[in-house]
């Protein structure tokens, strides 16, 4: 949609010509590699994308905040009278969680009026909750001069999904979301939050991110079991030495997971967290190096780490690496988000980015009868005022 139709949709909606609303922009991201380590306090390795939430927002005199989006029916109306209770539907709770931090903050809002309109494909993985929660705190901070800073906004927005929706997520979302730069990846510590800017050069080669169309709840899948399960593994791990998180553990560590750890589910996603810390860490370097083969074999291994250790892949996704891995080009495939659906990032050269696309529709659509959708994104930067 052109930015003039997205006007256009806001003054059919609420009326006034006069008073032209602001504009905002969230990307979403994509994970290149370190997943399901963000809330274990290890490292990963985000960008942000050129698909996201836009968000016009507009103040009225009336204390009431009025929803809506382009993208569902699902319009709401509802006066500030204090703290927001979680609501049944389900894309609403992402800025009420955040106006939530805000009040909580002490920050006197006036009525508002929001039109959302997202290009990320909602429950696909590339963090379009995180994008609707950066989107709201960016604009609220801008339009009554709240005075937070980007760490702060990540840090509310990661608050409003664990507590307010529900969805125990990590900070990797938001942080990517927040501080993403055009063309750069971001070297995380979920830890400590220190981070770098790494420049992503692909030379002959493109990004390409897969979408299984396979829909999936996170807050209704094992993802919260996935979290307890790493819990217990440090709980465990204390017998061995005093840590707080799985990622205080090296990876040449791992060899004590057996003597310490007998549940052997528990000690797979021990083995998956520790290894792929392990993973990034090379990852960041071969980039740097400029092997970009060696980082497409370190995505390789994250995906098959994350199917046997951590087990949050299925058929969908790994029809999609497999199948994609046998085709001319690819030098790296792995599912990208939480997982159980979702989408996989790939790097391809770019000379048979179409074979690609075309070869991996047809064997995809043989063994799981859904047809995916293909991007070809560009790493932008964090969520900003446009207009």
């Amino acid at each position: 949609m052109d930015i003039n139709s997205f006007f256009e949709k806001f003054f059919q909606k609420y009326g006034n010509r006069n008073e032209k609303p602001a504009l905002f922009f969230s990307p979403g991201r994509v994970n290149l590699i370190g997943e399901h380590t963000d809330y274990n306090g290890g490292f990963v390795f985000p960008c942000a994308l050129n698909y996201g939430t836009y968000l016009l927002i507009r103040k009225i005199k009336e204390k009431t905040l009025k929803f809506s989006t382009i993208n569902f029916n699902d319009d709401i109306e509802t006066g500030i009278n204090g703290l927001f209770q979680n609501k049944s539907k389900k894309w609403i709770n992402y800025p009420l969680g955040v106006i939530n931090e805000f009040l909580k903050k002490g920050v006197e809002l006036s009525g508002l009026e929001f039109l959302y309109y997202g290009d990320v494909p909602n429950g696909a993985g590339l963090s379009s909750s995180a994008s609707i929660e950066m989107v709201t705190s960016v604009s609220l901070n801008d339009l009554f001069n709240a005075g937070l800073n980007t760490l702060e906004q990540v840090k509310m927005s990661q608050r409003a999904e664990n507590e307010f929706v529900g969805m125990n997520c990590g900070i990797m979302d938001q942080f990517a979301v927040g501080f993403g730069k055009k063309n750069h990846a971001i070297f995380l510590n979920c830890d400590t939050l220190t981070y770098e800017n790494v420049p992503i050069v692909l030379n002959d080669y493109s990004l390409i991110i897969t979408n299984t169309n396979k829909r999936r709840g996170l807050t209704d899948s094992k993802y919260n079991e996935r979290r307890r399960e790493c819990d217990k593994a440090v709980e465990l791990l204390q017998a061995y030495k005093p840590i707080r998180n799985l990622s205080e553990l090296k990876s040449d560590e791992s060899g004590i997971l057996e003597k310490f750890i007998k549940d052997p589910v528990v000690r797979k996603r021990a083995r998956h967290v520790i290894s792929e810390n392990g993973r990034v860490i090379e990852a960041v370097k071969v980039l740097k190096e400029n092997n970009i083969v060696r980082f497409g074999e370190l995505m390789n291994l994250s995906h098959d780490s994350l199917k046997e250790d951590y087990e949050v892949t299925g058929l969908e996704l790994d029809t999609l690496v497999y199948e994609g891995r046998k085709l001319p080009g690819v030098i790296g495939s792995r599912m990208t988000g939480a997982g159980f659906g979702g989408c996989t990032v790939s790097i391809v050269k770019k000379a048979d980015t179409i074979k690609f696309m075309t070869d991996l529709s047809e064997a995809y659509k043989k063994k799981t009868g859904l047809v995916p959708d293909f991007y070809q994104p560009e790493i932008g930067d964090g969520a900003r005022k446009i207009g």
